[in-house]
């Protein structure tokens, strides 16, 4: 049942989310019970989506892996939540949520390319949210202002590896995929970048 929060913000019932999200207008995140609608990218940041998703499916080819684009939600059941990741790959059978074909609950990678409005959210209270995905094993965030790319890797429970790379002529490890990404592919037609 609908409720109202102390901020005045309308609480939904996870059910009353999924059909809402089912025909909408535009798209939004669900955290406990309330809903924020998300802004439209740059072309800065479309053009990265695109460079990964370009560069990744090209890696998983011939694996049991399906990568997936922002149009695919993720169910974060612990924290009642769903989001839209810019990248996700499933390795193996793919979880859907019940009653849905556009939410999914067992990624291993997820990829955020970093938004000046979101970038403190995607590497604070949104990775935390992330690390209670059980399948989730690497989480790589990508700037949109320079060619930097960090990525934290899951060593066990409550350990997890961080790597960062700059530069066009480098490369990052991908540990889920056992490949590296170099980064003149991933900003590859990307105007506007500052070279650190």
């Amino acid at each position: 049942m609908t409720q109202t929060a102390n901020n005045g913000r309308q609480i939904l019932t996870r059910d009353e989310y999924l059909e809402m999200e089912g025909q909408p207008e535009f798209k939004s995140e669900f955290y406990g019970g309330q809903i924020f609608a998300m802004t439209g990218g740059s072309p800065r940041h479309s053009q990265i989506c695109v460079n990964v998703i370009r560069r990744v499916a090209e890696a998983i080819d011939h694996r049991d892996c399906r990568c997936f684009e922002s149009n695919m939600k993720l169910e974060i059941v612990q924290a009642q939540a769903f989001v839209y990741p810019d990248v996700m790959v499933v390795c193996g059978d793919i979880e859907l949520v019940r009653s849905t074909t556009d939410a999914i609950i067992n990624p291993v990678l997820i990829v955020e390319v970093l938004s000046p409005s979101t970038e403190s959210f995607d590497r604070g209270k949104k990775f935390e949210y992330y690390r209670m995905v059980p399948s989730l094993r690497e989480y790589v965030l990508i700037s949109q202002k320079t060619p930097i790319v960090e990525s934290y890797y899951k060593q066990d429970e409550s350990h997890w590896t961080y790597t960062v790379t700059k530069g066009l002529d480098q490369s990052i490890p991908i540990q889920t995929l056992d490949r590296e990404l170099a980064l003149g592919d991933l900003y590859l037609k990307v105007d506007g970048i500052i070279i650190p």
